[in-house]
């Protein structure tokens, strides 16, 4: 493995805590830094520290990055365990980066699970709305004073007539930070009963 990229790989898994080296012994690849709060608030509610395990959950920003990553992380790089959690419309992008490292070929959904690789079924948000129904969600985002700008974005002509469901996701989605903070909060409101299968899947995998 390339100096540069040991070098990106510390300061990656780095990120689950600022006061002293983590090294991990395995690493779960997600998209984007909601997923990675989204879990690590799952995970809690599981009574699990993910640190104190050699867990670490490792944003990649986007799913075309996942070989640049598995070719870090994977038996070719540092040689972790692996799990991975990703958008059913990017499934193609993990099934080729995931057999350009040995880890298999021809890589159905049931292969990609036993190797600990997870979809949702549109994205993170869609499967948490749809664990928690959209009365419960609007909720939570009451508790954040932002029903009214939800509000708006429900009157909007383009979004006027749309079901609640496909309003909430593109609320989430049009503004930066709103994935990063409501992504952690849905998970806090889940029935842990009631989780979406791909995310309680991917950290019992490890």
């Amino acid at each position: 493995m390339a100096q540069d990229e040991r070098a990106t790989a510390n300061a990656d898994v780095g990120r689950t805590n600022t006061d002293h080296a983590f090294v991990p012994s395995a690493v779960i690849l997600v998209e984007g830094v909601s997923d990675q709060l989204a879990l690590e608030a799952l995970a809690r509610r599981r009574r699990r520290s993910l640190e104190a395990e050699g867990i670490s959950i490792v944003p990649m920003g986007g799913a075309t990055n996942i070989g640049r990553f598995l070719g870090v992380y994977g038996p070719q790089g540092f040689d972790m365990r692996l799990a991975g959690l990703y958008d059913e419309g990017e499934e193609d992008d993990f099934k080729r980066g995931l057999e350009r490292v040995g880890l298999g070929s021809g890589l159905t959904r049931a292969d990609m699970e036993r190797l600990g690789f997870f979809a949702c079924q549109a994205d993170l948000e869609e499967e948490l709305i749809r664990a928690l129904g959209a009365a419960a969600v609007e909720r939570v985002i009451a508790s954040q004073d932002e029903l009214a700008s939800f509000r708006s974005l429900q009157n909007q002509p383009a979004w006027r007539g749309r079901n609640v469901e496909e309003q909430l996701r593109r609320f989430f989605g049009s503004k930066g930070t709103r994935k990063s903070r409501f992504g952690a909060l849905l998970v806090e409101a889940l029935d842990l009963t009631q989780v979406p299968r791909p995310l309680d899947l991917v950290l019992a995998h490890l």
